[in-house]
């Protein structure tokens, strides 16, 4: 299916901040490179990308709002640290405001932010082109840039590593599905890429 991309970027600028639209524009086309560099559908990832972050804009209390209304599972963890239901409620505002029926599309925007085990190609594309794209600046993205072109699973384990160290560092609560999602990528790469991860 075909979407409309430029009516998609129209709205989508009103409903966030400029540095926020910026940073969608970016993540989407991080991840049309990267969809032709390992074969997965370019306009699904195009689409995915531009709408990863159309939850941004809301408050917490708006997200947990939604995400009720919406039918998503909401933990203890979730009602602590509601910004990661943008993900979640994402998926169903790409549907409700921008028409978006595809599943592997609507999946790759609700876990950008959190992984999951299981993660199709297309997931992991997102979820690394939130990281990556041309916009981010934190020690380590040029090595991650680069791991990108060349092993996506190892990739997205360096995701992981990150995100899981600075939630640490800060003394954040850890979501249970970003730790599951690592996990699974490191028994999925199995032992012979072990000697590359350490």
């Amino acid at each position: 299916m075909r979407y409309d991309i430029e009516w998609m970027k129209e709205k989508l600028k009103e409903m966030l901040d400029k540095e926020r639209y910026i940073h969608s524009v970016g993540v989407m086309e991080t991840a049309v490179k990267l969809a032709e560099k390992y074969g997965v559908d370019v306009e699904k990832a195009r689409v995915a990308g531009l709408l990863h972050d159309c939850a941004k804009g809301f408050s917490d209390e708006e997200l947990v709002k939604m995400a009720y209304k919406y039918g998503v599972r909401v933990d203890e963890v979730l009602l602590k640290v509601p910004f990661l239901l943008h993900g979640p409620v994402g998926a169903y505002l790409a549907q409700e405001l921008f028409g978006v029926t595809d599943e592997e599309i609507k999946r790759a925007i609700a876990l950008h932010t959190t992984g999951d085990v299981n993660m199709s190609l297309l997931d992991k594309i997102i979820f690394l082109a939130d990281y990556i794209e041309p916009n981010r600046d934190f020690e380590g993205v040029e090595e991650l840039r680069e791991l990108s072109w060349k092993d996506l699973d190892l990739a997205v384990l360096r995701a992981y590593d990150s995100t899981i160290c600075y939630v640490i560092k800060r003394n954040m609560i850890l979501y249970e599905k970003t730790v599951s999602g690592r996990n699974d990528i490191l028994l999925k790469l199995g032992e012979e890429k072990h000697e590359e991860v350490f």
